[in-house]
């Protein structure tokens, strides 16, 4: 699982040096759109693993306790909602930084 996440990241940030556009000037390389990128893109992997383990651990809950099948998905959706909410914080931050 350390070397996906790390070959991720990598990747990741590959991609997001390597689409940038031709310079207008001489920037630091913390200005501007690569740590807008940056950050969205460490925000999304985040994400994405806080969602993976909050839905392992509904259906575990679910697979223990099958009465208990609607509340634990309505927290389980709420929890989603909030998670979600993080990344399109840092979206609205990436937009704010270009």
């Amino acid at each position: 699982m350390k070397k996906f996440l790390t070959t991720a990241f990598l990747f990741t940030l590959a991609a997001v040096a390597f689409a940038q556009g031709a310079p207008v000037a001489q920037k630091s390389l913390f200005e501007g759109q690569f740590v807008a990128h940056l950050s969205l893109a460490i925000a999304a992997a985040g994400c994405g693993l806080g969602q993976g383990k909050a839905v392992v651990a509904a259906c575990e809950g679910v697979a223990r306790n099958p009465q208990a099948a609607g509340a634990i998905r309505t927290t389980m959706i709420i929890g989603l909602a909030l998670i979600e909410a993080l990344v399109i914080y840092v979206l609205v931050a990436a937009f704010a930084i270009k």
